[in-house]
């Protein structure tokens, strides 16, 4: 049977693409929102996104987004989830497909002003100010997949292009997972987990010792013991 296109039930709908795109920063995870310029929602801080064009893919309307709003270009985005509540705009059905990312905020100049937006910055996620939308939950949802994503994924690669030591990393996923570790006990557990590889290099410094770098692998096997 083929789709009635003209049938009313299917008209007025549209997607939202929205990115979660995250940072760590002396030991604090911080998200990047926006402020929109127009209704609705005007003045409200939200996620960065909008609505994907007819004639894209979910990620390169995502990307494209990010761009827009941000300036921020480049990056390694993993869709994780829909949200779709009948109510979620006021404007019209509209479905939003969630991503998530994250960089290293130092690596990047964010636009603070363009067309759509007012302002753009990077906020602790624990220092959030009231979201647009159903952007909270989005938000929500997200930090819980970025904290899947750490411990079976090299999605940290994107944070450290560069390499990092041991105890960098730990204080990331401690930021993230928001709760400490015993550094033998991690460095253990990181090993385990086969998402990095020694570098043979020891270029970076913890105190007066020298550190040995890291890098996280582009194949990985799925382990989770966190």
């Amino acid at each position: 049977m083929v789709m009635n296109v003209k049938n009313k039930l299917y008209k007025n709908q549209g997607i939202h693409v929205i990115t979660a795109l995250f940072t760590v920063e002396q030991g604090i995870t911080k998200v990047l929102l926006i402020k929109r310029k127009n209704e609705p929602f005007s003045g409200d801080w939200v996620l960065t996104g909008g609505a994907l064009h007819n004639d894209e893919d979910l990620e390169v309307g995502a990307l494209r987004e990010l761009e827009e709003k941000t300036g921020i270009s480049g990056v390694e985005i993993k869709q994780f989830k829909a949200f779709g509540k009948v109510n979620r705009s006021p404007v019209m059905r509209m479905v939003a497909v969630g991503f998530i990312g994250i960089i290293d905020s130092k690596r990047v100049n964010i636009l603070r002003e363009t067309r759509n937006t007012s302002n753009a910055d990077w906020f602790p996620i624990n220092k959030i100010p009231p979201l647009g939308y159903d952007h909270e939950e989005i938000l929500h949802d997200a930090l819980i997949e970025l904290r899947k994503q750490i411990v079976k994924s090299n999605i940290l690669k994107s944070l450290f292009p560069d390499g990092v030591t041991m105890p960098e990393l730990q204080k990331t996923y401690e930021a993230i997972l928001g709760h400490s570790f015993d550094r033998r006990n991690f460095r253990k557990k990181i090993l385990s987990l086969d998402l990095i590889e020694d570098t043979n290099k020891s270029d970076k410094f913890e105190g007066n010792k020298p550190a040995k770098v890291y890098k996280f692998k582009d194949k990985i096997e799925h382990k989770d013991i966190f």
